[in-house]
């Protein structure tokens, strides 16, 4: 395994936001005061300056500013760290750069400055067009408010934009979840991520649950939603991704394809393979305070073991519909076919891969039942 080789990405982190939503269990934390952006941009460069060594001369790909919520942070701060980011790494000519914006926080201005900066794709996290479900959702921001977003983002310049809306709403029919995906293609982003909403431990929902529709109800909602994605032009290219003309997400495929990512910022999780192919999972400390006051922002930095690699590989690669080939793999984990064979047999004996010697992937059953496929993987 040559990590040479290996694509490389950077994640940056941006853990603050107006309001936390009820369903939300991501690494944010509500501004109750003034953001130090200045300071913790200094700590963000930081973190790439105690990277370098896993960088090997490779270029970046992708960055993705996530959060939290991105579009807090003025376009003055942003284009202060890309600045001094492409100082310290070789960006490609055709590097995509992605910034998560709330429709609450959306400021013309700063969508002008994001774009000078050299931000080149939004992602808006839209999540329903009705105002009933955003209430029940805990978003800040209105049905018109999010409208008035992709039109702030198209007049700076923005062609590129991927929009995040949810199903299996609170209380949500079928109907209505078509209703709000029609709205969304309407608006016509060149990608959208159309996701179920989970509830996942260590969050509001999960503590109250809401009336959730059934799983049928679920089934009949997803089975509909991509009809209509695909008649609208979307190609489904990931479980929940879809993308017009081919602008499928850079950033994320790299994740999918067990590429290496660095990563800045608060609780963000860096994946690199270092000079003699042990693969590192590297952690940030969490807390924003901490993250803040100290000069060691490392919380953990852990080499996957032999027996951990075949389902770190699986847990993305298996959300690909093309899945990937099985040189892929081989160059990114280290490991040969041989290690993995009796579970790929199980897995295509049970239908959940497809048989073909040449690509690792799963059928549409496998993507249904896809916990099932990757419990194949799991060490003993």
């Amino acid at each position: 395994m040559d990590a040479a080789k290996i694509p490389l990405s950077l994640y940056v982190h941006i853990p603050w936001c107006v309001q936390k939503c009820p369903y939300c269990d991501f690494n944010s934390h509500q501004a109750k005061s003034s953001i130090n952006e200045e300071r913790y941009v200094d700590q963000l460069i930081k973190d790439l300056a105690d990277q370098a060594e896993y960088i090997h001369d490779r270029s970046i790909t992708s960055i993705f500013f996530g959060g939290g919520t991105p579009s807090l942070f003025s376009d003055k701060s942003i284009g202060r760290f890309l600045e001094q980011a492409e100082k310290q790494l070789d960006f490609l000519s055709d590097i995509e750069i992605t910034l998560e914006a709330n429709p609450g926080t959306a400021d013309a201005n700063y969508f002008l400055g994001y774009r000078s900066a050299g931000v080149n794709r939004l992602s808006i996290g839209i999540q329903s067009l009705n105002n009933e479900k955003l209430k029940a959702l805990g978003r800040i921001h209105s049905a018109k408010d999010a409208i008035a977003a992709v039109e702030m983002a198209r007049k700076a310049g923005f062609d590129n934009m991927n929009l995040d809306m949810m199903h299996a709403l609170p209380n949500q029919s079928v109907s209505e979840a078509l209703d709000d995906l029609s709205k969304l293609i309407e608006l016509g982003p060149e990608h959208i991520s159309w996701y179920q909403l989970t509830l996942e431990p260590n969050t509001l929902f999960y503590q109250n649950p809401p009336a959730l529709p059934s799983d049928d109800v679920i089934a009949e909602m997803m089975d509909a939603g991509q009809a209509l994605l695909t008649a609208s032009g979307y190609k489904q290219y990931e479980v929940s991704a879809y993308a017009k003309n081919d602008r499928c997400a850079k950033h994320n495929l790299n994740y999918w394809e067990f590429g290496d990512y660095l990563a800045a910022g608060a609780g963000s999780h860096a994946k690199l393979t270092d000079s003699v192919s042990n693969i590192h999972r590297i952690t940030r400390l969490r807390s924003p305070k901490d993250y803040l006051t100290t000069d060691n922002t490392l919380s953990n930095d852990r080499v996957l073991t032999q027996e951990e690699l075949p389902i770190e590989f699986m847990l993305n690669a298996c959300r690909l519909n093309k899945g990937v080939s099985v040189s892929v793999f081989a160059e990114r984990t280290g490991l040969s076919l041989d290690d993995i064979e009796p579970m790929l047999i199980e897995a295509k004996t049970r239908g959940l891969l497809v048989e073909n010697d040449a690509v690792i992937q799963p059928t549409e059953l496998g993507h249904r039942f896809l916990n099932d496929l990757l419990a194949i993987f799991e060490p003993d």
